[in-house]
């Protein structure tokens, strides 16, 4: 059997927190344990910068040194020693550094580098060589962090045969073990991926009255309708579950004449087949027997440094967790964020929910791959008598891209005279997502399905038919929408969920989207806006106390 321990956050919510990071261990050290105070070996680069650190009559002032420090709230060491030991150790472990574990290491020991050499002193003359020092630091952690993840993404494991739907089920598990579900859940496919920031909806509706919200954006590249069935009624436990679900798309994900290959690709994975048995994924919470690496961080000092900081910073809450958690830090896992003695791992739980049909004696299955050097080799399930844990592959690229709240943000500005240079312009008539086109059949059912699974747990859904493009709209495409519009309005009545027309709300904006059907970051920062302003739609308002960070 394989039991594989993931890590509570994803590798894109590292990368794109290293800097609160960084403040976090700034003001929570672990403990007094720390890796011994030795010299940087000799001809190493860290070796050299220490030597060459700038000095000053003033920095050998001994009263000006009584005046900035105090003995009681600062720690003896000197920052920058500490932060170039750190770097040094960090360095020679990388050079033979070939497992997660050892990136993991690695990134621990980066993560202390920077902490220590940021808190060098804002009047010490060694302060502006240490913030590039930082800079280059943080490279070497993210470098770090995407080696970790690249190790462990190599292994066969169980998935939806959707690289992007493994790794946003990936990061929303971990997020409900680390805040608890969210209270706005957005789905749909790339066009929601990338046009709904969870962060700037949370933002915009705390500015009118509905503080502390939690929003996560589960889009799959590709969703239909029937694909967001599978992920609300089959894939997510109900406490699982927001409180109000976003979905924001457009016609492409209704057309039953299509061919529906993501949804196909899902059915047919072996993710499928142990849904089909009953075992849903969820979180398992045993620790794992690793011994924690514990760290001192430089504490705060009499100056006012991080007091800020402190004072702004949440009491702890009160929920599934304790209070004041012991603060630690994993070689087994990321090694940069501290994590509580709650270690989230994922795994398939045979349980029963009343959604799928499921056998009294449900098999449970262990995963053997069939050929250990293949690089697309599957796994054949097999009957084990015993709870199974099944750890869901990673993908590096989407991984990079994707934050911590599930959103992809898109730099790129569609520009018309440049675009179809490198692409060839297709027009809706030959546009295959619009093929043998068909409002009703398979996915009008799909559809069906969630407003009444919705309905029935009183969860509000909102419909958003999310912009478009002149360029994009021909007279094809056109004549779908406008279909599409009327038959969403008349359900929307018949049925009781809310529809929000967008489509044609920016048509001639380009420097809003991404290319001609897709939001850039700025568009989905004006959509996010837009809806937590619309003063007909009710809110939930926060159900828990548990901050995102």
């Amino acid at each position: 059997m394989i039991r594989r321990y993931i890590a509570s956050i994803s590798t894109s919510i590292l990368k794109r927190t290293c800097a609160a990071t960084a403040l976090l261990a700034l003001t929570l050290g672990c403990s007094s344990t720390k890796p011994p105070n030795t010299a940087a070996p000799s001809g190493s680069i860290e070796s050299a910068v220490l030597a060459q650190s700038p000095t000053s009559l003033l920095a050998r002032n001994p009263n000006k040194s009584k005046k900035s420090v105090s003995v009681s709230s600062c720690p003896q060491n000197d920052g920058f020693t500490e932060a170039v030991n750190f770097a040094t150790q960090a360095s020679n472990l990388a050079q033979s550094a070939n497992s997660k574990q050892d990136w993991d290491e690695v990134a621990a020991l980066w993560v202390q580098a920077v902490a220590w050499m940021q808190a060098v002193p804002a009047g010490s003359p060694r302060r502006a060589f240490a913030e590039k020092k930082v800079i280059e630091y943080m490279r070497n952690l993210v470098y770090s962090q995407q080696q970790a993840t690249a190790t462990r993404s190599q292994a066969s494991t169980v998935s939806f045969s959707s690289d992007l739907l493994n790794e946003q089920l990936q990061l929303y598990l971990s997020y409900v073990a680390a805040v608890g579900p969210p209270d706005v859940l957005i789905v749909g496919s790339s066009r929601a991926l990338q046009g709904v920031d969870p962060k700037q909806l949370k933002q915009s509706l705390a500015q009118r009255g509905r503080p502390s919200l939690k929003v996560f954006n589960f889009s799959v590249n590709g969703a239909t309708a029937q694909v967001v069935d599978f992920q609300l009624r089959r894939l997510l436990k109900p406490e699982h579950l927001p409180q109000m679900i976003v979905w924001a798309d457009g016609v492409r994900a209704f057309n039953s004449g299509r061919d529906d290959r993501t949804f196909n690709s899902i059915v047919d994975s072996e993710g499928s087949q142990l849904l089909a048995a009953g075992i849903r994924p969820e979180l398992e919470l045993d620790e794992p027997n690793e011994i924690p690496l514990c760290y001192r961080f430089p504490q705060p000092c009499a100056n006012n440094t991080f007091r800020k900081a402190l004072a702004s910073v949440d009491r702890p809450f009160r929920g599934r967790q304790e209070v004041d958690p012991p603060i630690k830090f994993l070689s087994s896992g990321t090694g940069i964020l501290p994590v509580a003695d709650t270690h989230p791992t994922l795994k398939f739980l045979s349980s029963g929910t009343g959604i799928l049909p499921v056998a009294e004696n449900a098999a449970r299955y262990e995963l053997k791959p069939i050929a250990a050097n293949a690089a697309t080799q599957k796994a054949q399930l097999i009957p084990v008598s015993r709870r199974t844990t099944v750890a869901i592959r990673q993908l590096n690229q989407l991984a990079d891209s994707i934050d911590s709240n599930g959103f992809m943000a898109m730099s790129g500005t569609y520009n018309p005279n440049t675009y179809y240079r490198e692409r060839a312009y297709v027009s809706g008539q030959y546009d295959r997502d619009y093929e043998n086109f068909n409002l009703g059949g398979k996915q009008a059912t799909a559809f069906n399905s969630v407003v009444a699974f919705t309905k029935a747990r009183k969860i509000p859904l909102i419909f958003v038919n999310l912009p478009l493009t002149n360029d994009y709209l021909d007279g094809t495409r056109l004549r779908a929408e406008q279909q599409f519009r009327q038959r969403m309005q008349q359900l929307s009545r018949q049925k009781g969920f809310a529809f929000r027309d967008l489509s044609q709300r920016w048509p001639g904006r380009n420097d809003y989207f991404f290319d001609p059907s897709h939001l850039n970051r700025f568009g989905a920062i004006a959509v996010s806006r837009l809806l937590a302003a619309d003063s007909s739609i009710i809110w939930p308002r926060a159900k828990s106390s548990r901050s995102e960070g």
